[in-house]
């Protein structure tokens, strides 16, 4: 008898649940809803499961165990309320639906079992791919061409199709009849795929993913790249082979709502508690060496590098202007060092801590990978959109291990990423721009194994200036013998070992770090003082002012942006909503610690960013463009081809160095600015 009673319409019951329950503080919630969907033009009511678990435990609990129904008749419930409220709204509107958020748990991915099907469950993931919007008939008009009888199917719940009448109900007769499609009623409908979340796949797994459809209001609620959180109903769908239907079952969630994760940082749960141990540590007058300390502490010194990671985890501020313009917030970072210098580790350690972290080899690493790719589904031929591994770390940090040992091609593709942020596709007939907001950490080997100190950093790395020069800060780890170095490193690592553990208490634990990160992320957005604008100016003007002295160029707007971002980083690392002059002061000496080592030209004793921006130095392209007079003079002189013994010998009595000009040579000729008609000839392109 009871059960009898709990069954009784639960139309009803829900519309009772829309018209009386009352939050903490008294106001009718799903009224005031309601009245808004009226003014704003929606079709859907948005209820939160607490807040029908509270009003009616036994109510909450039939409809996870039977969706189709309960959900069938929420929707209903919506309509009868909505006509109380507003009568005019609700005659215009031919469905209302409810859409339910904030299932009490998770189900992952990976655990979905057939013990789900048919149940409402919430899943949590990536959108990796979605289709274009397509019309779903969900009622047809089918003529009877006998009689012109006018007859109206309406879709089949379960099976989501609208099958043709078998007899005509007018004339008894079983056909022809004919669709009328103007008359009929379609919906619009989207299949999308989603993927496990990197930071929950276990080592050595590939990512799982499922098949979603939305329906309605619900396509194109998501891009591909967003982190998505779907409540729906489980289905098996029938899967086929060639020779026929098979006894196998796919899973496949009808989605019932689909929230979208701003940046991925409220992924992140933060307790009152939590919140409180932040903001006592933003307190401490030595948070930011704290934080610097706590950074990678398994691994011994590099202090100026850690304290660029810092900047990096933490970010500056993007700023929109008023034209459009984006600017972007994020710290880029290249590590070039010797091997065994750390810096896969580095790498390792920032994706696990970082809020939203993301680990790729070069090596392994395709444009498509790293971007966004265009795929055709082999069962409709559809095209679709597939994000790469750029765009799955929007909000977060993306670390390229190996970044030397990609392909040119492939490389080429980061250039968009790090300085607009976002990754276009034009391929197939789709044109679309994905966020890739993301901080970029890379690390590379030097070309030949060690670096050679006599040599500028463009020619000890293998990569083009146009990737080195959209880095903010470029650091060159060296692995040079020193007695004293050795010895405290060598007893940290085998500390490490002894006690399997860090040597000593890190000053933050990696959790409340990672927190930290986080909370600061998005709660704090920085801005510069007067005393910092000023200070960044003095130095900004300064440094051109002694470049200008020596004819050389040793920095440019874009380190100019730089120093901003790292000041804005270290404000937000004492939750500071204003960043100050020492601030900028930091920012300032880290900058000139990286231009020292990175840009510094020997011959002029000054630096000059063209090391970097251009990969020749003022002092460099002067000689090149003496070699070059020289070699259009020789060619001038006997109207053809020069030997090359001639163009060394007259460029050495013109006091270039032999070294100089045979890699000069070399590189002119694989720019395509001269070559050899006939051995050890040279002639002008």
């Amino acid at each position: 008898m009871t059960l009898e009673i709990s069954e009784l319409d639960p139309r009803e019951k829900f519309a009772n649940f829309y018209k009386s329950f009352k939050t903490s503080e008294g106001e009718y919630k799903y009224r005031r809803l309601l009245s808004q969907m009226a003014i704003t033009g929606q079709r859907s009511l948005h209820i939160d499961f607490d807040d029908l678990m509270q009003y009616d435990h036994e109510l909450a609990e039939r409809l996870i165990e039977k969706p189709f129904r309960y959900i069938e008749a929420a929707s209903n419930a919506v309509g009868d309320v909505m006509r109380i409220i507003n009568l005019n709204y609700a005659m215009k509107v031919k469905r209302f639906k409810a859409r339910f958020r904030k299932l009490p748990e998770v189900t992952p991915l990976r655990k979905i079992r057939a013990e789900h099907l048919g149940k409402l469950i919430m899943i949590e993931g990536i959108l990796t791919r979605s289709s274009s919007v397509k019309q779903q008939l969900i009622r047809g008009i089918f003529e009877c061409q006998n009689c012109g009888a006018a007859i109206a199917v309406e879709a089949k719940r379960r099976e989501e199709r609208v099958v043709q009448p078998k007899i005509c109900p007018n004339c008894r007769k079983n056909g022809p009849f004919k669709l009328i499609l103007e008359e009929s009623e379609f919906i619009d409908w989207q299949r999308l795929t989603i993927q496990e979340k990197p930071e929950e796949l276990p080592p050595g797994q590939l990512p799982r993913s499922i098949e979603a459809i939305a329906r309605e209001d619900l396509v194109d609620v998501a891009r591909p790249g967003d982190r998505v959180v779907v409540v729906g109903i489980l289905k098996p769908i029938r899967e086929y082979s060639p020779r026929g239907s098979l006894s196998t079952f796919r899973p496949e969630i009808e989605i019932n709502s689909i929230d979208v994760s701003e940046k991925g940082l409220e992924e992140i749960e933060i307790s009152p508690e939590d919140e409180e141990a932040i903001k006592e540590l933003a307190k401490d007058p030595l948070i930011h060496e704290k934080i610097i300390r706590s950074i990678a502490p398994s691994i011994y010194g590099y202090r100026e590098i850690k304290e660029g990671i810092a900047y990096l985890l933490f970010g500056g501020v993007p700023k929109t202007l008023p034209d459009g313009v984006r600017i972007r917030g994020d710290i880029n970072i290249l590590l070039v060092g010797d091997p065994g210098t750390a810096k896969s580790q580095l790498l390792q350690y920032v994706s696990r801590i970082a809020p939203r972290g993301i680990y790729t080899s070069g090596k392994g690493s395709t444009a498509a990978g790293l971007t966004a790719a265009v795929v055709r589904d082999k069962l409709t031929g559809d095209w679709y959109l597939e994000a790469g591994a750029l765009v799955l770390a929007d909000g977060g940090v993306a670390c390229v291990d190996e970044i030397d040992k990609m392909r040119n091609e492939d490389r080429v593709a980061m250039h968009e990423v790090m300085e607009q942020q976002t990754v276009s596709i034009a391929k197939a007939g789709i044109v679309a721009t994905l966020n890739a907001r993301t901080a970029i950490l890379a690390a590379a080997n030097p070309t030949l194994g060690r670096f050679i100190e006599q040599k500028p950093i463009t020619e000890n790395v293998n990569l083009p200036v146009t990737i080195l020069s959209r880095f903010d800060l470029i650091f060159k780890i060296r692995d040079i013998p020193d007695e004293t170095i050795d010895e405290k490193m060598s007893e940290h690592i085998l500390r490490l070992h002894q006690l399997r553990g860090y040597t000593g208490p890190t000053p933050i634990p990696p959790d409340l770090l990672k927190k930290y990160i986080s909370y600061a992320r998005k709660n704090v957005q920085p801005r510069i003082s007067q005393e910092a604008f000023e200070r960044i100016k003095k130095y900004y003007v300064e440094m051109r002012k002694k470049g200008k002295e020596v004819g050389s160029i040793p920095i440019t707007p874009r380190q100019l942006e730089a120093l901003v971002r790292m000041s804005e980083a270290r404000a937000k690392m004492a939750l500071r909503e204003e960043a100050t002059k020492e601030d900028a002061e930091a920012a300032i000496r880290l900058m000139s610690y990286v231009l020292e080592t990175t840009a510094y030209d020997r011959e002029t004793q000054s630096i000059d960013i063209d090391v970097l921006m251009t990969g020749k130095s003022r002092s460099q392209r002067e000689k090149l463009g003496k070699l070059m007079d020289i070699i259009r003079e020789k060619i001038r002189e006997i109207s053809g081809p020069v030997k090359r013994e001639e163009i060394v010998e007259a460029a050495k009595n013109a006091g270039l160095e032999e070294s100089f000009i045979e890699l000069a040579l070399e590189k002119l000729s694989k720019e395509g600015v001269i070559f050899e008609p006939r051995q050890g000839y040279i002639m002008l392109t």
